[in-house]
């Protein structure tokens, strides 16, 4: 039996990575309209396809927003969808766009706190949740000139894995592996005074800190706080936005938490943590529709213990 299992796998794997990299120069042989209708049929054939995936965005829809029922909840479910399908559609064209063009549809509010906050001379660290264009405003970042650190989720197959990674460094990024080792190169990165973005609305290992999370109990990434506190890294939580105009982003860059040593490290973390969790919901908020979350992410969802 497992003779025959590795090459079917390996098959897999193979079809996997090369379906990416077809999507990938499909998009950007796309002009780019051409390219933001294709994104919204390809979320039309995800939202068909994945019922399971469907129901799940529909729990955290109405926790963000519970007024969403029928009509509009349906209506904000195919938008996620739609909204996930042009992250991808624009992530695969961002090596090939130029400076000019990633600038022309962006704004920011509040990118005041990110040199004030490198002044301080120990980094800074942006905490986003899965919302809108983060790879958007990423290679915006690096074109200003600025050093970026990104941890991302290692994915399977690790083909795929470096794949993605290798287009993030043509982005201008260093990609560090969530796991073991992640954590000394964050703080390396901090040291030499580099922006570093976590990804924090999601607790993969389900090893992270309680807090209450849209008015019900899961657990966060201790990572943000743990990091802020050690090394006096200001900690920013930033989202970005997909906007009406064509490449149109907004991002939002949120004042610095307010990280305190009060007590033991644990208890410090765990107030940090639980002040980010507040952030992070007043962030997905303005936007629920365009939180890319399909994975179970409190106890309460089917399939969380997984």
């Amino acid at each position: 039996m497992s003779t025959d299992r590795a090459p079917r796998d390996r098959l897999t794997d193979s079809v996997t990575v090369n379906s990416y990299k077809f999507g990938s120069l499909a998009a950007r042989a796309m002009p780019g309209p051409i390219a933001s209708v294709a994104a919204t049929m390809v979320g039309l054939t995800f939202a068909g396809g994945m019922r399971d995936k469907r129901s799940m965005i529909e729990r955290h829809l109405k926790r963000a927003k519970p007024t969403l029922r029928g009509l509009a909840l349906r209506q904000a479910v195919q938008a996620a969808f739609d909204s996930y399908a042009t992250y991808y559609v624009e992530s695969f064209r961002l090596p090939t766009l130029s400076k000019r063009a990633v600038n022309a549809g962006f704004t920011v509010e509040g990118f005041e706190h990110i040199p004030e906050a490198l002044k301080l001379g120990n980094g800074v660290i942006l905490a986003l949740p899965h919302l809108g264009g983060w790879e958007w405003a990423g290679r915006w970042l690096t074109d200003q000139g600025y050093k970026m650190t990104v941890v991302v989720e290692p994915i399977e197959p690790p083909e795929l894995f470096e794949w993605f990674a290798d287009l993030r460094k043509k982005l201008g990024m260093t990609v560090v592996p969530l796991g073991p080792k992640a954590a000394t190169a964050v703080i390396k990165a901090l040291r030499d005074n580099e922006v570093v973005c976590l990804l924090c609305d999601r607790d993969i290992d389900r090893g992270g800190v309680p807090v209450e999370f849209f008015g019900e109990t899961t657990t966060l990434p201790a990572g943000p706080a743990m990091l802020g506190l050690r090394t006096g890294a200001p900690v920013l939580p930033t989202g970005c936005y997909f906007t009406p105009r064509y490449n149109g982003h907004h991002a939002i860059v949120r004042p610095p938490l307010q990280l305190e040593r009060l007590g033991g490290l644990r208890e410090d973390v765990a107030r940090g943590t639980q002040l980010l969790a507040h952030e992070l919901e007043w962030l997905i908020r303005k936007a629920p529709e365009q939180w890319h979350l399909f994975q179970p992410n409190w106890p309460s969802d089917p399939g969380y213990g997984d």
